[in-house]
């Protein structure tokens, strides 16, 4: 599965985007799918992720009711509106795909697949 992220760019804080993950490759719906992102000098953390079976969504405590993660099998995208963008939500977006069991979708190393990211920064 090759994934690419795009959708990032610079926004005002209270502002929204809608980031993309287009895989292509192999049947990406049979994937569950995360985004984690890197902010400038510190370690990637967790964001979001949903099941590839039934569209279940987990979501870091930081983005709750700010973020929405959604996917499109028929076009094999997943997608991550993001509002209300905070300065603190400035990073480097990636999405990444794997076999995995739900109860480990906020551990990066269980994915199998990774796209290169989209930078997301947020002015104060």
């Amino acid at each position: 599965v090759q994934l690419q992220a795009f959708g990032g760019g610079l926004v005002q804080a209270g502002g929204s985007l809608r980031l993309s993950c287009a895989a292509s490759g192999r049947t990406f719906s049979k994937y569950a799918t995360g985004w984690f992102r890197r902010p400038p000098g510190k370690e990637r953390e967790f964001v979001a992720a949903i099941s590839w079976s039934s569209g279940t969504t987990y979501y870091a405590d930081s983005v709750k009711g700010r973020f929405t993660i959604s996917r499109d099998n028929a076009k094999n995208t997943v997608y991550l509106q993001v509002n209300s963008l905070k300065p603190e939500d400035t990073a480097v977006y990636s999405c990444a795909a794997g076999a995995i069991d739900y109860n480990y979708v906020d551990f990066a190393e269980k994915y199998d697949y990774w796209g290169q990211g989209t930078l997301v920064t947020v002015s104060s």
